[in-house]
């Protein structure tokens, strides 16, 4: 057969111009077109097929298809020898050396005698479908992100991965990649630059795999990373300090520097674990271990670590068991009053009895039941026992004594905090004074607007609020003067070494001082020591809570401790006389015993110690007014302990008794003022009495003066106090008056459109109010408020002119020809309002 149909004679009865119009539609289709021999070789080929091909017809004609089209295709080949008809698709590249796709159809077109007599080829671009398909493909595999494997591809790897460690030996390593800043840099500077540092340290981690290796993203902050053919578990360390490098360098973003601070978890394979499901989940445990110890560091795993969560695992299931069959128990731990000694106060303790551990201290099982989500059933409950303790005191006829509880941050914020003490409270028959609420600062900075409505709503139930823990936290001045407190604890850590060590002493005053100025009380926790409570109530501290006045107690030893009563000796009250005592510090026992002789006549609280670190520990057990100290001591010199004995007890008077001629130490001493006077050895008996006497004296005065002091700051603080209390009620009235105007107003409104004419009378019958319905009724009556109702609107009243009496009064009237039901409600019945209100509606045409 001649393919090039249109170049000769055509045959007789051939339409020549319906044979151009179907070459110039072959030449001319949008689709590649090609006539194949029964060779294979091109006989034809349109415009859009040399486009498609990127060869001009010159090139094409006469070629075999396999020379154009990437050499072909297998099914391609099976079929033309057949006579068959074949769709493939190709790839190749263009001359840019770019990629391309083209579909081809191969039909084969009979001729007269019905055999093969040609191929028709129809050929078109796919490439955007293929780059599609592929795209989507790598998408099912891919992170979108960062480009990395995702879990399933990564899974797969995985197992490959442990596949050739079983089969080639040595040791392979998996890796869990934790972003610890990532919340921080996506809450403070937007999704966008969390996104931009996860990009960067997928593709910083990408620098740092080898040829075995794989690195996946495995969720919002954490990455997967295949270490393959080490030789043991001593090669990952290297590994992940280069990790820790190459994320170190900062990233920019939009003017600002990002770092990526980031923890590993390794678990190893075969070691650790023979799938790949368990060597995950280890590798994220020992992650979650790095981030609980501190984050920044890499840690490999151990049995430790799974032993410790299958336990936490069991004790949430005990947990959850304990709070839904109340087997939860409150201890209470009394509180005490510096000022009167006196039992003044009481804090529940939550307390679980562990069907294995015994009783565990809240410390011990809170954690786990805020990360189980149990803290809020927890703190109901706490609640509503509380509640039940107390009401039993009551009604057992013990004084009414109030009771603290702590609320967790979670419960805090729930929006039926409040609801639920009301109900809690009005349930057990008890007024809002007896609960006390203890809120951390953390619970209040999650969201302090939200934190102060609802402390605003609880001061206006009226239970006490407490701040708990202070000076652990963002503890700052603005939070005790934005929040409406009434007391704040200063937490046990700053208790511990307050008699003792400066710093504690220092923040310990400071705390106390800043809350009496605003008029707050001032709790101190931890308190186990006379020496403790000694500074603390020198130093203005309102209550104590610990074990040197009560541990906490389960409500059945509690009643035995209210019937006492107990108190704190009067040697630990705020304001008191105290016997003089002296302390007497030398080396040499015979010296020592001859001043006890010798002072013993002046009826002196005599304390002994023979080195000056003995001294400063009997200064921290007992309150000393005067020191009597050696110079010449071994391994502390008196000057340095009375230089010592100054700076922790201050109000002390320090005297130093010596022989030792080298006075440069001394001279310093006394010119810092760590030493009062300098007596020598050997001393004159009454001389010696005499000055010590003279000590006690300004000691004395001091005391008197520090009492006086004390007594102007006690008088201060409460009137800091009522101060406070005074604003808040000021406040409330302000609020309550604000409120009262706004639905005044909005009462003005309603009456005002209202389409029933409504005329406000006040107790002298003077026209106060009149709505926009009446005054246009009587439009034509002049001028209506401030004149007397009567005179001006006569036919609203019956004969005689008075105002009816009695709620709901009603008569008829006739204004304007029409008639109208007059309704006169007397005002104040259920208000604080006077006067009357008359409504008019209409009732007919009058006769």
């Amino acid at each position: 057969m001649d393919l090039d149909a249109t170049q000769a004679t055509p045959p007789a009865g051939i339409d020549l111009a319906a044979a151009a119009r179907l070459q110039l539609s072959f030449d001319q289709a949008p689709v590649g077109l090609l006539c194949l021999d029964l060779d294979g070789r091109i006989a034809r080929a349109n415009e859009r097929a040399c486009q498609l091909l990127e060869l001009d017809q010159a090139a094409l004609l006469g070629r075999h298809y396999a020379d154009c089209l990437a050499a072909g295709d297998a099914a391609l080949r099976a079929a033309l020898p057949q006579g068959q008809a074949a769709n493939v698709v190709l790839r190749h590249q263009r001359r840019d050396g770019t990629p391309c796709w083209n579909e081809l159809l191969v039909s084969p077109v009979p001729g007269a005698d019905g055999r093969t007599s040609h191929y028709l080829g129809f050929l078109s671009d796919v490439t955007a479908l293929k780059e599609k398909e592929q795209r989507l493909a790598f998408q099912a595999s891919h992170d979108e992100l960062t480009g990395l494997p995702n879990r399933a591809l990564f899974q797969q790897r995985l197992e490959r991965a442990m596949a050739q460690t079983a089969a080639h030996g040595g040791a392979m390593a998996l890796l869990c990649i934790g972003v610890d800043n990532y919340a921080l840099v996506n809450e403070s500077l937007g999704r966008a630059a969390g996104d931009a540092l996860l990009a960067a340290v997928a593709a910083r981690l990408q620098l740092c795999m080898g040829e075995h290796d794989t690195v996946a993203r495995l969720g919002d902050n954490a990455f997967l990373a295949i270490l393959g053919r080490l030789a043991g578990g001593a090669d990952v360390a290297p590994r992940c300090q280069a990790i820790f490098a190459a994320l170190a360098p900062p990233l920019a973003f939009e003017q600002q520097q990002l770092h990526a601070s980031a923890s590993i978890g390794v678990a190893l394979y075969p070691q650790d674990g023979a799938d790949g499901a368990t060597l995950t989940r280890y590798a994220d445990l020992a992650l979650s271990r790095a981030r609980a110890e501190g984050g920044g560091q890499c840690l490999f795993f151990s049995a430790e670590m799974n032993q410790r969560t299958l336990e936490r695992i069991g004790m949430e299931a005990a947990l959850r068991l304990a709070v839904a069959g109340d087997e939860l128990q409150l201890l209470y731990q009394p509180l005490a009053d510096l000022q009167t000694g006196d039992l003044c106060s009481l804090e529940a303790l939550v307390r679980w009895q562990h069907p294995q551990q015994g009783l565990l201290a809240a410390d011990r099982f809170i954690p786990v039941a805020e990360a189980a989500g149990l803290t809020e059933a927890i703190g109901q409950w706490v609640l509503r026992r509380a509640c039940r303790d107390l009401r039993a005191w009551r009604d057992a006829g013990q004084r009414a004594i109030p009771v603290a509880i702590n609320i967790s941050p979670r419960q805090f914020h729930d929006r039926g905090l409040v609801d639920a003490v009301a109900a809690a409270l009005a349930g057990h028959g008890l007024g809002a004074g007896a609960l006390t609420l203890e809120i951390t600062e953390a619970a209040l900075l999650r969201d302090a607007a939200a934190g102060s409505a609802c402390l605003e709503r609880l001061r206006a139930l009226g239970v006490g609020l407490t701040l708990d823990d202070f000076g652990t936290g963002s503890s700052s001045l603005s939070n005790l003067k934005r929040f409406p407190f009434d007391a704040l604890k200063i937490d046990r850590s700053f208790i511990r070494d307050v008699a003792t060590d400066a710093g504690d002493a220092a923040l310990s005053k400071t705390i106390i001082s800043m809350a009496h100025n605003l008029g707050i009380k001032v709790v101190a926790e931890g308190v186990e020591t006379e020496a403790q409570c000694d500074f603390l109530r020198r130093n203005m501290c309102d209550q104590i809570q610990g074990y040197l006045f009560a541990a906490p107690l389960p409500r059945e030893q509690l009643d035995a401790l209210l019937a006492e009563p107990r108190r704190l000796p009067p040697h630990l009250l705020r304001i008191q006389k105290q016997k003089r005592s002296l302390l007497l510090v030398d080396d040499e026992q015979n010296i020592v015993a001859a001043l006890k002789r010798l002072l013993r006549r002046d009826d002196y609280q005599i304390y002994t110690a023979n080195s000056g670190q003995e001294g400063l520990d009997l200064l921290a057990q007992h309150a000393v007014d005067v020191i009597v100290s050696d110079q010449r001591m071994p391994g502390m010199i008196g000057a340095d302990f009375l230089r010592k004995a100054k700076l922790l007890y201050p109000e002390t008077i320090r005297i130093m008794l010596s022989g030792y001629t080298e006075l440069q130490s001394v001279t310093d001493a006394v010119n810092e003022g760590a030493i009062y006077k300098f007596l020598t050895k050997p001393w004159e008996d009454e001389l010696l009495r005499g000055h010590i006497a003279e000590a006690f004296r300004m000691k004395e005065i001091a005391d008197d003066n520090e009492r006086l002091n004390l007594e102007v700051r006690t008088a201060n603080h409460e009137l800091a106090s009522t101060n406070r209390r005074m604003e808040e009620l000021l406040k409330q009235k302000q609020q309550q008056i604000h409120r009262d105007e706004i639905s005044l107003s909005i009462a003005r409104e309603l009456l005002q459109h209202l389409p029933l004419p409504v005329i406000g009378m006040d107790d002298d019958g003077m026209i106060a109010f009149i709505n926009g319905a009446a005054g246009a009724l009587f439009h034509g009556g002049g001028a209506l408020l401030g004149n007397e109702a009567s005179c001006v609107l006569p036919q609203l009243f019956p004969a005689g002119g008075a105002a009816p009496d009695g709620a709901g009064h009603s008569h008829r009237a006739e204004i304007d020809g029409q008639c109208y039901a007059v309704v006169v409600y007397p005002m104040g019945e259920s208000s604080a309002s006077r006067g009357s209100l008359i409504t008019l509606s209409r009732c007919g045409v009058a006769p």
